[in-house]
């Protein structure tokens, strides 16, 4: 067994299930149930906790079952007394950490978030929040050394439904953001749409609900691991569509799109237009810079300089940071640490961190703060959009995904970069951007592209992802032919 394999970043990935071709079973029951015994060794390892309490929860994937009760059974071997609170959320499962109610020394999550219906995964969580790649490692390094010596008593387990806890935490959220006259039912007036993919997101148009909102046209909201109507992910086109036509079908004021796990949204606006990608954290960013003047704005690395203008034009920060969601928290985490005041941390996903919510990933919490400030701006008769209508969009955007074939491909992306940098420079009008914290990022200045682009290495495979943008008609095309007279593409 390639233990290593598993490994996605922070997460735990594999194949669960037969159904495409050239993928092969490796996410069977018994690794689970290995994982499980080998994450137990690393809490008692890390903390000295021999019995710890770990709540466990599922996105609806077909093979979700079968995971989390190898989960537990081999967690429960090894002394846990374990809290199952089935069908849930990402995030709810970290907030099962540090609530009141539950306080579990560690939490997980079955999930592989948007991927298809044949993949599933483990999400796992501490008080301090998600674990980081190093720690990943080390729990697969304990499975494969398979150093499960335990003399004490089995744990137990039990069941737990902890997503009214957190429904009411989000609704309670709200009427305290709202401040409306009618406390029950702030968002009364309001027509707000939720579609949930078939995945897990479909308990927010019940929160909606109770606080007063008409929710007709929300769509898609019963958990289906099959994932019939449209893949649970709000960078989908597909997806987004679908939700758009939505909106417009309902004559909604707003609506929210989540992914499979609850982890990431995004935003449709009234007229059916979607707020996602560079608009949302426009969006967002404007929030927080009104909440916290001055603060510094983490995104990854493809965001626009149109947003980078915007941020600043709001009299915050914009700091480009690596791609991958927990690159871009920790980063954030880190600016905090160092006395740089940073109150939002978000990735182009849609994975959207805050500081007040423990710089924890969550989607439901994005979509009510956002859901607040909607219901604010609505009493004085203004919409969303107009927030972001001074955000420049770029006319043309492009990504050229350039594959590797050569076994190392690490060391040769890295050859790649070193020797661009070089062919970069030379162009007429284009400059490398610094500081830069992957890859290449390039101003192409010239009248005829007014543009950028960014070459990096994939976090996980050998490919070297290209983006382009251009201010002009014609731009990308311009750059493109540069690109290939350097030998790029």
């Amino acid at each position: 067994m390639k233990w290593k394999k598993l490994q996605n970043g922070s997460d735990i990935r594999g194949v669960a299930l037969e159904g495409i071709e050239g993928e092969n079973v490796n996410f069977t029951p018994e690794v689970v149930e290995t994982i499980a015994k080998a994450f137990v060794k690393w809490i008692s390892n890390t903390t000295g906790n021999q019995h710890p309490t770990i709540a466990i929860g599922a996105d609806c994937r077909l093979s979700g079952y079968a995971v989390r009760a190898a989960f537990i059974k081999g967690a429960v071997s090894m002394g846990a007394d374990m809290l199952d609170c089935g069908l849930a959320s990402t995030p709810a499962m970290f907030m099962t950490t540090v609530s009141d109610q539950t306080k579990a020394t560690a939490s997980v999550m079955v999930t592989a978030s948007h991927l298809p219906f044949n993949r599933n995964g483990l999400k796992f969580f501490t008080p301090k929040g998600g674990l980081d790649i190093k720690d990943i490692a080390a729990i697969l390094d304990i499975a494969e050394q398979e150093d499960f010596s335990y003399d004490g008593t089995p744990g137990h387990c039990s069941d737990l439904d902890f997503m009214t806890a957190y429904s009411k935490h989000l609704a309670d959220y709200i009427r305290k953001g709202v401040n409306a006259e009618d406390r029950q039912h702030p968002l009364a007036g309001m027509h707000i749409i939720v579609d949930a993919g078939n995945g897990n997101g479909g308990f927010f148009e019940n929160i909606l609900q109770t606080l007063g909102a008409d929710t007709q046209g929300s769509q898609f909201l019963d958990p289906d691991g099959r994932f019939p109507n449209h893949i649970p992910n709000p960078e989908n086109a597909d997806a987004m569509a679908s939700v758009c036509e939505a909106v417009k079908r309902s004559h909604a004021d707003l609506g929210i799109i989540f992914d499979t796990d609850v982890d990431r949204s995004a935003i449709v606006d009234h007229e059916g237009s979607p707020i996602n990608r560079n608009a949302l954290i426009a969006l967002i960013s404007t929030v927080i810079l009104q909440e916290h003047p001055g603060s510094t704005i983490v995104t990854d690395s493809v965001t626009s300089d149109g947003l980078a203008e915007f941020i600043q034009s709001k009299g915050g920060k914009h700091h480009r940071f690596r791609r991958g969601y927990k690159n871009v928290i920790n980063e954030g985490i880190r600016l905090n640490d160092a006395g740089e005041e940073c109150w939002l941390a978000i990735e182009t996903s849609g994975h959207a961190a805050l500081r007040e919510n423990y710089f924890l990933d969550d989607g439901a919490y994005l979509a009510a703060k956002l859901i607040i400030y909607a219901a604010l701006l609505n009493k004085d008769g203004k919409k969303l959009h107009e927030v972001i209508s001074s955000l420049k969009q770029p006319k043309e955007s492009k990504e050229i995904r350039i594959k590797i074939t050569e076994p190392d491909f690490k060391s040769y992306g890295a050859k790649v970069l070193e020797d661009m940098k070089v062919a970069f420079a030379s162009v007429p009008g284009w400059s490398l951007v610094s500081p830069n914290y992957e890859g290449l990022r390039v101003s192409c200045s010239n009248s005829d592209e007014e543009g950028w682009l960014l070459l990096r290495m994939s976090l996980h495979d050998p490919v070297m992802p290209l983006n382009i943008e251009s201010n002009v008609e014609g731009g990308v095309a311009v750059i493109e032919e540069k690109l290939k007279k350097i030998g790029l593409i």
